[in-house]
């Protein structure tokens, strides 16, 4: 058995300008940059989030601009082996984090747990 759930939306820019990209989209959201957040540095500015919504990050990339979900879990071999049974397939293991992308195409990231409370919310999965 584990557990997953939606964690986060991030706002891929392609920009130079992260800093101004994280104006924009607070201005537009109303969630003000939370300048505070430890995952607020370098490429990626957090917003401020209330405490059971979803996390909103904004991060410059380098590819076309794009929105995706972090799907957030307590396993994450568990997880990954479950949405490729559904016909998602790996694009890319990395250190923390597995890239996946749905069979329509969207591109979505499988994430240890990030936000508190978890694992309220939750999905339970049992193993097949």
């Amino acid at each position: 058995m584990h557990r997953s759930r939606l964690c986060a939306l991030l706002i891929d820019c392609r920009t130079s300008d992260v800093e101004a990209a994280a104006r924009f989209w607070a201005k537009a959201l109303g969630r003000p940059v939370d300048t505070d957040h430890p995952g607020t540095r370098g490429n990626y500015r957090m917003l401020e989030t209330p405490p059971d919504e979803p996390i909103v990050q904004i991060q410059r990339v380098d590819h076309e601009s794009r929105v995706h979900l972090d799907i957030e879990t307590d396993d994450i071999p568990a997880e990954v082996a479950r949405l490729s049974r559904l016909g998602a397939r790996v694009v890319n293991r990395l250190e923390r984090w597995v890239v996946m992308e749905a069979p329509t195409g969207q591109r979505f990231c499988v994430v240890r747990v990030q936000r508190p409370g978890f694992p309220k919310n939750a999905n339970v999965w049992d193993e097949e």
